[in-house]
């Protein structure tokens, strides 16, 4: 007879939570209830969208109830979860924080995105890149009143090199999945271990003027910019033509313009631009109220070639 499987409170929201409650339920985990944040209008006609986590217990996990609570202060919903009796709560990317009175119930475990103490906050995937990460990984973590202060039960790392924030979410959020299943079947035999505090560095939540770049910047950080930032808030020049395909051009990193933003060269597949320190490639962007167009397009459209300063 297989030994029963702990019984799970799930708390998460976007797709990378939703791989972690995927990993969960396959590994037939007792999903007691799925928490995720209020359904939210998204778009131009603000249709009312359920989030990832949302739609995967729904579609999955018929007998899991489903709560959508604005805030978790509300005594009454502390209760609730003491109801059902949970062996751990599990949280990847709620986005809300949990309360003492929830914290006490059972051991909360967080999925957080970055080998802590590093990155701790609302964006450490984005914010690996953005300072140029050679690597980066998933810590499992014991909550406690902090933000992503607690005790580290173990890690999963990935080279993140040349990965979009798109693609490091996916990845990471498979990694977690692997992560959570591993902490939970072993967990009476891990030894917490302490957050160095000195070591510790803090991320905020992204917004969209984060995006905002000029070529004055060395390449190498606003490709590391555009990696992190595409596709949401994407990077944009003070003007508002956005960069929706670029390249770093490693051989040129060292080399040092006079002219910043200046064309330097133009092919079929796009144009090369003078940054403070070495040069990008540009093939696609899209100027503000217009549809995304081919650099080439661009180009033609304003009249700019080699010499021009793009803008």
């Amino acid at each position: 007879m297989s030994e029963k499987k702990s019984s799970i409170v799930f708390m998460g929201t976007p797709e990378y939570a939703a791989k972690i409650l995927r990993a969960l339920a396959e590994a037939k985990f007792e999903i007691a209830a799925v928490f995720t944040q209020p359904d939210k209008p998204v778009g131009r006609k603000q249709i009312l969208t359920p989030s990832e986590v949302k739609i995967y217990a729904q579609q999955h996990l018929p007998a899991a109830p489903i709560f959508q609570p604005v805030s978790l202060k509300d005594e009454a919903i502390a209760a609730q979860i003491k109801e059902l009796k949970p062996d751990f709560i599990v949280v990847a990317a709620y986005g809300k924080i949990l309360p003492q009175a929830v914290l006490d119930i059972a051991p909360c475990i967080n999925l957080h995105a970055s080998i802590l103490p590093k990155y701790r906050g609302a964006s450490p995937i984005q914010s690996a890149i953005l300072a140029g990460e050679k690597q980066t990984g998933v810590t499992a973590m014991l909550m406690d009143a902090g933000l992503d202060t607690g005790d580290m039960l173990d890690f999963d790392y990935t080279p993140c090199e040349d990965k979009t924030a798109a693609q490091l979410f996916d990845e990471l959020g498979d990694l977690a999945g692997e992560l959570i299943v591993r902490v939970l079947l072993n967990f009476a035999n891990l030894k917490p271990l302490k957050q160095d505090d000195a070591q510790a560095t803090h991320c905020k939540k992204i917004v969209k003027s984060d995006g905002l770049f000029g070529f004055e910047q060395s390449a190498e950080q606003i490709y590391n910019k555009f990696r992190a930032l595409t596709p949401w808030p994407g990077i944009y020049l003070a003007s508002g033509l956005k960069i929706l395909e670029l390249e770093l051009l490693r051989e040129s990193s060292a080399r040092k313009f006079e002219r910043a933003g200046e064309i330097l060269s133009v092919d079929k597949l796009g144009f090369y631009v003078a940054c403070g320190k070495g040069t990008v490639k540009i093939a696609k962007v899209q100027e503000p109220g217009k549809k995304p167009v081919d650099a080439s397009a661009y180009l033609n459209g304003k009249r700019l070639g080699v010499g021009d300063i793009a803008s």
